[in-house]
């Protein structure tokens, strides 16, 4: 059972004497120490992260300096307790081997989920809205609607005088882009060709 300390700084002009010296006065003795933002590739908490076994605690003067996000720290927590390890936070209430610290824990869990279902529902609202005013997504069309119908229906009812290749080269365009317009219409959801049948 140990206290593993983890430190970290934005910039390789920071310091992290302030985060050192916090965890020493906790009776942290080995800091792993990092000068990286945290979007940057961080190996050295990965090191740390390895060098846990069960029972040790990851120590860090502030959340912040381990996790970049909500998401973020609560993937790491899971990492933690799957070796058996805990976290504790010498600046806020977590701290794995309280009660309180572990109901804090789940609190950030609860809160993430609320965020991650308030997130998925505006979403799925905001893209109703966009359909009912006609709005499309994707790569915009290679072929003006007109075009793609006389393709689709050349094909469908030239009775194999047309192909893929004789169709793009009269239109000039791709074979890719007259396939692609021809399945579109003819696939078997498509309401398109019913209505003209």
């Amino acid at each position: 059972m140990a206290y593993v300390g983890y430190a970290r700084v934005s910039t390789v002009d920071q310091e992290t004497r302030l985060q050192r010296d916090a965890l020493a006065r906790a009776g942290v003795v080995r800091v792993h120490e990092e000068k990286a933002s945290a979007v940057a590739r961080r190996p050295e908490l990965e090191r740390c992260l390895l060098s846990l076994r069960r029972g040790d605690t990851l120590v860090v003067w502030k959340l912040d300096r381990l996790a970049r996000s909500l998401r973020d720290l609560l993937t790491l927590l899971e990492r933690l307790h799957s070796v058996g390890a805990g976290i504790r936070s010498l600046t806020e209430p977590i701290d794995t081997g309280s009660p309180a610290g572990v109901l804090m824990l789940q609190v950030l869990g609860a809160v993430a989920q609320f965020e991650r279902t308030i997130i998925r529902e505006r979403v799925v609202a905001g893209q109703r809205a966009a359909r009912a005013r006609g709005q499309r997504w994707g790569r915009p069309r290679a072929l003006a609607a007109e075009v793609e119908e006389e393709i689709v229906w050349k094909y469908v009812l030239g009775d194999g005088a047309y192909t893929h290749q004789s169709l793009a080269r009269e239109h000039r365009t791709s074979h890719q882009v007259v396939r692609a317009a021809i399945y579109r219409v003819t696939r078997p959801d498509a309401p398109y060709l019913t209505r003209r049948r």
